[in-house]
């Protein structure tokens, strides 16, 4: 049979779209052997890929989840599971006096362990920075005027009134009380400055505690409120608390019963004497 040069063309050109439409849907046929291979190799690794993906995906939704399920069930230390602010009862301790009972002969101890050789006066301290670093007042405590000590003790000390007083602010959110900052009424004392407290003081001793700057005290009957400012700070402007001093004493038993404070509960002082473990 005779082709006509129009049959040939048409035919021609069907051919050529019916390869081309094989090939668009079977790439591989046009591809030689590593081309296939090649190509074979390549969606391998498209397939880890997203297999990897994928999995992560998983992982981190299943993370997600048991976060979630943690904090639901374990709640937050300030806001309860629907959202409500926490607030906890104070328990305080049963009796200051049997709670915190640590007396100069078990404080001492640590004194000597931590501290720093007792400094003569009030020079000599200052050429003691090296052992010994500042304590200023701060958002977590306040340092009133001291007359009897040096806002000086060793940094294993300074760590512990930090978590005091930042203990203290936490525990007064979680309660629904005002916010107060604790005050520091003693630190560091020179040899002179115990030598002059004796004087009048029965409860100042010869080898105090205070001398090896491992020692502070904290006042029980008196706080000041977060938005006093030093400038308006004076022994009037703060009234004795009870439920402040519960709280404090629940911060206090806490740290005693962990090994990291001696206290002493001061009756005559209203203060709680502390020395660094």
């Amino acid at each position: 049979m005779k082709v006509s040069k129009n049959q040939y063309l048409k035919g021609f050109c069907l051919a050529v779209i019916a390869l081309g439409v094989i090939r668009a849907v079977f790439p591989n046929v046009a591809m030689t052997a590593d081309e296939r291979r090649t190509a074979d190799s390549i969606r391998v690794v498209e397939d880890s890929i997203r297999v990897i993906e994928k999995t992560a995906q998983m992982a981190k939704e299943s993370t997600k989840t048991a976060v979630v399920t943690t904090k639901k069930s374990q709640g937050s230390r300030f806001f309860n599971a629907d959202g409500t602010e926490s607030r906890r009862r104070i328990v305080s301790v049963s009796s200051y006096s049997e709670a915190f009972p640590d007396a100069q002969d078990v404080q001492i101890l640590s004194a000597n362990k931590w501290g720093v050789s007792p400094v003569l006066n009030r020079h000599e301290a200052e050429e003691r920075k090296a052992e010994l670093v500042y304590v200023g007042s701060n958002p977590y405590f306040f340092v009133e005027p001291l007359n009897q000590s040096i806002p000086y003790l060793v940094p294993h000390a300074l760590v512990l009134l930090q978590d005091i007083g930042r203990n203290f602010l936490d525990s007064l959110q979680v309660k629904g009380l005002q916010s107060h900052k604790i005050i520091v009424t003693s630190v560091l004392r020179s040899q002179e400055d115990v030598g002059r407290l004796r004087r009048y003081n029965r409860n100042a001793t010869e080898n105090s505690c205070h001398m090896y700057g491992t020692t502070f005290d904290i006042a029980y009957n008196r706080y000041l409120p977060i938005e006093e400012t030093a400038k308006k700070y004076s022994k009037q402007a703060t009234v004795a608390d009870v439920q402040l001093k519960q709280v404090l004493s629940e911060v206090l038993r806490d740290l005693r019963q962990e090994g990291r404070c001696w206290v002493k509960y001061e009756v005559r002082q209203g203060c709680f004497h502390l020395t660094v473990r």
